[in-house]
C-alpha cells in the first residue's frame, strides 16, 4: 500500500494557483499550488515522487500554516508521464534585458551624429573624458538613467534616446589607484552632446545627490563644468525660478573641506562657470572661453551681441587669474588634473632628488644680478614633481606644488625677475589663496624669501594694496601646517614678515643662506633717509658719492645673515646644498594637520 504524503501551505495565506489535478503524476520538487502573502507569492512543492490524489482546498481559499492542500501518493513514477511545472530558464530574463537596452543608449555609440560633431572640432566626449581620467573598471554611476524633465513636449522614448542622463554624468571612482591607497574620487561631467550641456531639473537633483554624498565621504571632487548654464527648456519641474536649489550651496561647503578641481574646455558660461568658480583649482584648455554671462545674457542685457569666442578667453582669464593651469587639449587637461589631486593623496615611496650642490649657484654673487627663482624650486623639489599654478598672475610670487623625498609640498617663492620680488595687490592675493589652500588639505609650506618689501608707490595704493597685503598677513598667521622659511637674498621689511608667515619666529624654521640680507627697509633707501642731513651737507660730489658708498656698505655688512643669526633673529645661516636636508628634518618632525577652515578663498 503506497504512502500518502501531504503538500501544506508555507505560512498563512491565500490559494491563487492549482496546478494538478487527482491522478496526475508529480515528480519530486515540481510546483503543484501557489499561494499568495501579503502580495508575495510562495510555491507549494510535491515532497516525493507520486501520484496526486485528492485536492482539499479550492482557489481563494485563506489558509492557516501547515494547512493541507493536497495529498501525494508515493510511488515511481515514468519520466514521460511526470508533470514538471517549474518554469524553463529564459537566455535573458526581461527585466535584465530591459536594463542592458536602457544602458546601451547611455553609451557613446548609441548617438554616432552627436559623437561625430564633437571629433570633428578635435574635442572629446564627457565619458571618454571620464574614461580617461578614472581607474578602468572602477567607475560607479549614479543617475544615469535620468532624463531632462521634458515630458509634457516630448516623447519618453525621445528624451531616453537624446538627452541621457539630463547632460549630465556623475558618480564614484578611484583615481591615481596605481599610485595611492587612498584613490577615492567623485567624478562629474556636463555633456555637452545634451542640450549644451546646460544645467536642467533633473541634472541637479542628481548633482546635489552626489555632491551631499561627497561631503559625506570627505573624497575629491573633479568636475568637467562645459555648459551654457540654466535650461529654460524643462517643463517637468515644479518650481518658479528655482533660486531653492541646493546645488551651488552644496558645491560650495565643500571648500577647505575636501581637493575639488574645475576642467574647463570649450564653452562654460553662468551656472557652469559659477561651479567651476568655488573650486580649488581651474584647468583650462586653450580653446577655452569663461565667463559669468554667456551671449544670450549679455544680449538679454541690452549691453550688445557677442560671439562665444569673445567672452572670457584664455589669455585674459590667466592673467588676471582665473585659470590656474593651462593646457592644449582635453588629453593634457585630464593629465594635469590627475597630477594636481596626486598630491592631495599622499606621498610616494618611490623618488629622485637633484644634485643639491647645484643650489650653491642659484643667486649670483653679484647681490644686484637677476637669477630664475624657478631653478631653486625644481633642485628642491624631487625630479619632475613641480606644479606651478597661475604661472601669468601675481608674478611676484611664484606658487607651486612640489614633493620632497616623496613628501607633497607647497612652495611660495618671490621672484625678483618681476618688479624685483616686490610684492604687490595680485601676488599678496596670490600667495594667501595658495597658503589656504595647503593649510586646508595638510601640505607643509616652504618659503623662499627674496624680496625688497611690499610694492610702493601712489599707482599701487590704487589697487587696495592696504588690505591686500593684510590679507597675507592675516592668512599667515592663521595656518597649522608647517611652515619653513628660507632666505635666499633679500629679507626686507614686511614683505619677508609676511613670506614668513607674519615673523621670522612665527614659524618652524627660519634659515638663510649666504647671500641672505636681513633689515627692515631696503638699504639704499635708508641710507638716503638715514643720512640724508648729513649727505646734503657735503658739497663735493665725488666725496658725498663716497660717503654714501661706504654708509650702504656698512649697513650692507649689518645686515648679513651671518649677522642676523648671531643676534638671533634666524634660526641659522645654511650652505644652499643644506637645504633640502634641513628642510626635510624638520617636517619629518612635525606632525600630520590641517586647517579647520572654513572655506578656501576663491580669488
Amino acid at each position: 500500500m503506497s504512502q500518502h504524503h501531504a503538500a501544506t501551505a508555507p505560512t498563512d495565506c491565500t490559494v491563487v494557483v492549482i496546478n494538478v489535478s487527482p491522478g496526475d503524476s508529480v515528480r519530486a520538487g515540481a510546483i503543484v499550488a501557489i499561494v499568495e502573502m501579503m502580495k508575495i507569492e510562495h510555491l507549494v512543492t510535491s515532497p516525493v515522487d507520486g501520484k496526486v490524489g485528492s485536492i482539499v482546498v479550492q482557489l481563494g481559499d485563506v489558509l492557516t500554516k501547515g494547512q493541507t492542500i493536497l495529498e501525494i501518493a508515493e510511488g515511481a513514477v515514468a519520466s514521460e508521464e511526470a508533470t514538471d511545472d517549474t518554469p524553463a530558464e529564459a537566455t535573458e530574463r526581461a527585466d535584465l534585458q530591459e536594463l542592458h537596452e536602457r544602458r546601451a543608449l547611455l553609451a557613446d555609440e548609441a548617438r554616432p551624429d552627436a559623437m561625430a560633431k564633437i571629433h570633428s572640432r578635435g574635442r572629446r566626449t564627457a565619458r571618454e573624458n571620464v574614461g580617461d581620467l578614472v581607474d578602468p573598471g572602477s567607475f560607479d554611476e549614479y543617475g544615469g538613467l535620468m532624463y531632462a524633465a521634458q515630458r509634457r513636449r516630448r516623447e519618453v522614448d525621445d528624451l531616453i534616446a537624446n538627452t541621457p542622463g539630463d547632460g549630465i554624468i556623475g558618480g564614484l571612482a578611484r583615481v591615481n589607484g596605481d599610485l595611492f591607497d587612498n584613490a577615492a574620487c567623485a567624478v562629474m561631467s556636463y555633456d555637452y552632446t545634451v542640450l549644451a550641456g546646460t544645467q536642467g531639473f533633473r541634472g541637479h537633483e542628481k548633482k546635489d545627490r552626489l555632491l551631499e554624498i561627497v561631503d559625506q565621504l570627505k573624497c575629491p571632487l573633479i568636475l568637467f563644468a562645459e555648459g551654457g548654464g540654466g535650461r529654460p527648456g524643462d517643463t517637468d519641474q515644479p518650481w518658479i525660478a528655482g533660486l531653492h536649489l541646493m546645488s551651488f550651496a552644496w558645491m560650495a561647503r565643500l571648500s577647505g573641506k575636501v581637493p575639488s578641481i574645475a576642467i574647463v574646455s570649450g564653452r562654460c558660461f553662468a551656472g557652469n562657470a559659477a561651479l567651476a568658480a568655488v573650486a580649488d583649482v581651474i584647468i583650462a584648455t586653450e580653446d577655452a572661453n569663461l565667463g559669468m554671462a554667456g551671449p544670450a545674457m549679455i544680449e538679454g542685457g541690452g549691453l550688445g551681441v557677442y560671439a562665444p569666442e569673445d567672452i572670457g578667453p584664455v589669455d585674459v582669464q590667466t592673467e588676471n587669474g582665473v585659470i590656474d593651469i593651462l593646457v592644449p587639449d582635453d588629453a593634457a587637461a585630464v593629465a594635469a588634473a590627475k597630477r594636481y589631486l596626486s598630491y592631495f593623496q599622499g606621498s610616494l615611496r618611490e623618488w629622485e632628488s637633484h644634485d643639491q650642490s647645484a643650489m650653491r649657484d642659484v643667486v649670483p654673487e653679484n647681490r644686484k644680478r637677476i637669477y630664475d627663482v624657478r631653478k631653486a624650486i625644481t633642485l628642491l623639489s624631487d625630479v619632475d614633481t613641480v606644479l606651478e599654478l597661475r604661472p601669468e598672475f601675481g608674478r611676484s610670487i611664484v606658487t607651486a606644488l612640489a614633493r620632497i623625498e616623496g613628501r607633497p609640498v607647497g612652495i611660495i617663492a618671490n621672484d625678483p625677475g618681476h618688479l624685483g620680488g616686490a610684492i604687490d595687490s595680485d601676488s599678496a592675493d596670490k600667495a594667501s589663496r595658495f597658503m589656504q589652500l595647503c593649510d586646508a588639505h595638510g601640505l607643509p609650506l616652504i618659503s623662499l624669501c627674496d624680496t625688497p618689501g611690499f610694492m610702493v608707490g601712489p599707482e599701487a595704493e590704487k589697487t587696495a594694496q592696504v588690505r591686500h597685503f593684510g590679507r597675507m598677513f592675516v592668512t599667515g598667521a592663521s595656518l597649522v601646517v608647517p611652515l619653513v622659511t628660507v632666505i635666499l637674498r633679500k629679507a626686507v621689511g614686511l614683505g619677508a614678515m609676511a613670506m614668513a608667515g607674519g615673523s621670522f619666529h612665527g614659524n618652524l624654521l627660519s634659515v638663510a643662506w649666504p647671500t641672505g640680507e636681513l633689515s627692515g627697509m631696503g638699504i639704499e633707501g635708508a641710507v638716503t633717509l638715514g643720512a640724508r642731513r648729513q649727505l646734503e651737507a657735503i658739497e663735493d660730489h665725488d666725496e658725498r658719492a663716497a660717503v654714501y658708498d661706504e654708509k650702504v656698505a656698512s649697513m650692507y655688512e649689518w645686515s648679513k645673515a651671518l649677522n642676523g643669526a648671531s643676534h638671533g633673529e634666524i634660526d641659522d645661516v645654511i650652505d644652499p646644498a643644506e637645504t633640502r636636508a634641513r628642510i626635510t628634518n624638520i617636517l619629518r618632525a612635525a606632525p600630520a594637520v590641517s586647517g579647520n577652515r572654513p572655506m578656501i578663498d576663491t580669488w
